[in-house]
């Protein structure tokens, strides 16, 4: 599904943002990139027929950030836990995902449109192969490093992906089922060795070009196909464009991450879901702040706190179950260096532990809801008062009414 289609978008016009108050005032969410869209917000100029994230959002912090406008962070900022650490700018971002680009479609042969199988771990190379495949027009499709042999051929046949990129510890599954999908042409691996049958991802961008041209998508392209959890029969691929996960973010006055570019996010989210492009792509880089990423191998009470003291980080993201297990842990052997804002997404959060966290750290946990199809549709704001049980209010462009029991969630669009 699409979210955001042009003619319907001009709908959007009739409505008025809540108001909202932040820490006791109200005031505009400012940066340069996002004040652009200032007079399409307010109705005074139409919905742009085209735009690409990767030339209209991240190309312009890059122009920003070399005339000295932004702040010093990184735009990027990723560590292994083992001593490894890679920091890139929005410039160095650019530049390595327009050789990504030139890798996929000269090497691969892919093309506008055609559709890539990402299963990859919280490394570097998913945030240059999203950007890539941005810049290139293919639609990416992120996966869990979970899945089994069964749930990547199913992936395959569904999507008739004509690439996927993975790792060395997922490639056998993949060659175990890759005779059954037709569409498949080009595996690619990312690894320090080789297999038979496969490219080295590293080797094979390391030796283009920078120089790529961003091509022109419409606002309704494609962008990503993610797959749904499949609680009820199988995982159904859901459908989003440049404008319902791009453009989107840039519509609202109020947005539920409320970030500056000072700001540095860490989501906990596996790149596998809509949330980890939600806080750790699109809705964090519009802002131009910094994402910090953890590769995270096991999800651990002792790593996850030694690393918000250890790193300026100022919002957390995270499952319920995160917060469940910190709360476990003496909190008072940590000072965390930034932290100021928490925000838990997944099942509802029992009150028992946001109590807990509270009186341990003096912060809140804001809870946010949303879907594969939609993304983020109700949160708990910045300022906003904490009721156990309450989703909070629905974000910009939703409307969200309960409904015998049900929610029901419609965008005003």
């Amino acid at each position: 599904m699409k979210l955001f289609k042009l003619q319907t978008l001009k709908s959007l016009w009739t409505l008025k943002p809540p108001h909202r108050t932040f820490h006791g005032h109200s005031r505009l969410l400012a940066s340069d990139v996002y004040s652009q869209y200032k007079s399409v917000r307010q109705g005074e100029q139409e919905i742009p027929k085209y735009f690409n994230f990767a030339s209209d959002v991240l190309d312009k912090w890059s122009e920003i950030e070399k005339a000295g406008k932004r702040p010093s962070n990184p735009a990027l900022w990723w560590v292994s836990g083992e001593g490894e650490e890679v920091k890139w700018s929005f410039e160095e971002l650019g530049f390595l995902s327009r050789k990504v680009a030139n890798g996929l479609t000269k090497v691969c042969g892919l093309q506008k449109g055609d559709r890539i199988l990402v299963i990859l771990p919280r490394i570097p190379e998913w945030w240059l192969v999203v950007v890539a495949c941005m810049r290139a027009g293919i639609v990416f499709i992120p996966g869990t490093s979970q899945l089994s042999a069964k749930d990547i051929l199913y992936r395959l046949q569904a999507s008739k992906a004509k690439c996927i990129i993975t790792d060395d510890t997922l490639a056998p599954a993949v060659d175990s089922v890759a005779s059954q999908c037709q569409s498949l042409k080009t595996k690619l691996m990312v690894s320090k060795g080789r297999r038979e049958g496969w490219l080295n991802f590293t080797h094979l961008y390391k030796h283009q070009s920078a120089d790529h041209s961003c091509v022109k998508t419409r606002i309704q392209d494609s962008v990503s196909f993610y797959f749904t959890s499949g609680t009820t029969g199988s995982p159904k691929m859901t459908e989003h464009s440049q404008g319902s996960l791009g453009f989107r973010p840039l519509l609202s006055e109020r947005y539920w991450l409320d970030l500056t570019p000072s700001d540095m996010i860490w989501s906990t989210a596996d790149t596998g879901w809509v949330l980890a492009s939600l806080t750790s792509v699109f809705d964090s880089w519009v802002f131009g702040s910094c994402i910090f990423i953890h590769k995270l191998p096991r999800i651990e009470s002792a790593t996850i706190l030694n690393t918000l003291c250890r790193f300026p980080i100022d919002v957390l993201v995270g499952a319920p179950t995160l917060f469940r297990m910190l709360v476990q842990s003496d909190l008072s052997n940590y000072k965390f260096m930034n932290l100021k804002h928490c925000m838990s997404g997944g099942e509802p959060l029992n009150p028992e532990v946001m109590e807990q966290w509270k009186s341990k750290t003096g912060l809140d946990i804001h809870e946010i809801y949303g879907q594969t199809e939609t993304g983020i549709i109700c949160c708990v704001s910045k300022g906003m008062k904490i009721k156990p049980g309450s989703m909070g209010k629905a974000v910009p462009l939703y409307d969200v009414q309960a409904n015998r029991g049900k929610l029901l969630s419609e965008a005003n669009l």
